[in-house]
């Protein structure tokens, strides 16, 4: 029939493992081998592995709750250094604060106010960042700001 074409492919099918002999027989493997090495580099890197990640992520957690610690003494200094304020009234400002915006991250809060000098306020934060690993304390973390009470003067004075 014209327009018709047919090919014929010839294949070749090979059995791998097969020689003209018969099967060969299995290898046994020799000192040196590396069969098994990935295994093994995995059980050796995979802990050191998952220590980093932790690492990685409690310096993360001690980092925020650092930043919080700091956020509170300057909110509990904004407070206590104003015209007229009282050191309660910085110590209520940072303890609000760390207990809103540091709630489960900053642990343990202990807030001082102080007067180191004549007209100076200093807030003082401690705490303990939120572990990773249960049953274990937080890295310790302490923060301050210190500033001048405000005070009104009159021309000339110091």
């Amino acid at each position: 029939m014209p327009g018709l074409t047919t090919s014929t492919k010839s294949t070749s099918v090979r059995t791998v493992g097969a020689t003209a002999r018969g099967p060969t027989p299995a290898r046994r493997p020799r000192w040196g081998s590396q069969e098994g090495s990935a295994s093994l580099e995995l059980v050796i890197l995979f802990p050191v592995l998952l220590l980093l990640v932790t690492a990685l992520v409690q310096y993360g957690l001690w980092f925020h709750a650092r930043s919080i610690a700091l956020a509170a003494a300057h909110e509990g200094l904004a407070a206590a250094r104003a015209y007229t304020a009282t050191a309660d009234a910085g110590l209520t400002d940072a303890a609000t604060f760390a207990a809103q915006v540091g709630n489960g991250t900053l642990t343990d809060v202990e807030i001082t106010v102080t007067t180191p000098a004549t007209g100076q306020v200093r807030v003082q934060v401690t705490g303990r960042a939120l572990p990773v690993l249960p049953g274990t304390t937080g890295l310790p973390i302490t923060q301050s700001a210190e500033g001048p009470r405000e005070s009104f003067t009159t021309s000339g004075a110091p």
